[in-house]
């Protein structure tokens, strides 16, 4: 349940508030091989945000600042600020710059979680565990660049810190004694290359960075930085042709994820829709279809490979 209230004080702020609350019952059969202990749980999240967005030098400046505030009942009272500016110096250029700090609550398995139901335990989780904790600095710009053609760059970095980690026991049990950081580039530009051809590419690049806090005896957690691919790259692609034809295609390619294994893939999508009047369309849509199968994530053993298809849909808009 969630109350708001937007208003606009002086004329030059827009302020919107509120106060929320969300209640949780748990009720889980527990098998003998694991088992969430209590086995009946209720929670309870209290919260309250307010974002107040400011408007100077003839709006071409914007300054937007708030903060949600929470609690709950396993770590208690958690605050999540965040600020962003968005400066236009001229009609076809906007810079803007970003900074917030989130929370990651902790879940039924990081508190209550036994392996297996009954004593003695391999695996358990810890009462103590904290919230993992985000700090994100952002920096982009966009233009357009000419009548055609928009494009954006942004760059990120974020530090991570009581990520959470498995040390060694007996039992093992979860702690929160893993920490990082994240950084990269986003690019993404559009160019109409006629009134009814768009062609959008957009790349993607990614480090990541874990290590142990000291005294963890944490040896997997860190082996993470493998599970996120280095660099992604899309193609887009949306012609619409006459009699309300449309053809719409998607390239991805995507790099390696090292410790899964998961090999660098390339895939593509594709749709052809035919909408006669505003109501009903019908498409034809093919997914992944450069290979039979590929993987996309989870290791050889396990890993579920994502098939080709193709498939009709039928949509009606009222």
């Amino acid at each position: 349940m969630t109350l708001r209230h937007r208003f606009h004080p002086g004329g030059l702020s827009d302020l919107v508030w509120g106060v929320g609350y969300r209640g949780t019952h748990d009720h889980v059969r527990n098998s003998p091989a694991l088992a969430f202990l209590p086995w009946r749980r209720t929670q309870n999240v209290y919260t309250c945000f307010a974002q107040d967005e400011l408007a100077f030098l003839g709006d071409r400046l914007r300054v937007t600042v708030g903060s949600k505030f929470e609690h709950n009942d396993d770590t208690g009272f958690e605050y999540q600020p965040g600020a962003r500016l968005a400066w236009a110096p001229a009609v076809s250029h906007t810079l803007w710059a970003a900074a917030s700090r989130a929370v990651r609550s902790p879940s039924r398995i990081d508190r209550d979680f036994f392996v297996p139901a009954t004593p003695p335990y391999l695996l358990v989780g810890s009462p103590d565990f904290e919230s993992e904790v985000l700090q994100a600095l952002e920096l982009g710009y966009k233009v357009q660049a000419a009548q055609r053609l928009t494009a954006s760059i942004a760059t990120f970095y974020n530090r991570y810190d009581r990520l959470r980690s498995l040390e060694m026991g007996p039992p093992a049990f979860l702690a929160n004694r893993v920490e990082g950081r994240t950084y990269g580039l986003e690019g993404e530009a559009t160019y109409q290359v006629s009134a009814s051809w768009r062609v959008t590419p957009g790349i993607t690049l990614l480090r990541m960075d874990l290590r142990t806090t000291p005294g963890s005896t944490d040896v997997t957690q860190v082996r993470q930085e493998g599970d996120s691919p280095r660099a992604q790259f899309f193609l887009r692609s949306s012609l619409a042709l006459p009699n309300q034809v449309t053809v719409d295609f998607a390239v991805r390619d995507v790099g390696e994820l090292p410790n899964q294994p998961v090999p660098h893939y390339a895939t593509a999508d594709a749709r052809l829709a035919w909408q006669p009047t505003r109501g009903p369309e019908l498409a034809i849509v093919g997914q992944n279809l450069l290979d039979p199968q590929y993987p996309e994530f989870g290791r050889p053993a396990a890993r579920r490979e994502v098939r080709r298809s193709v498939y009709g849909k039928a949509t009606w808009r009222f």
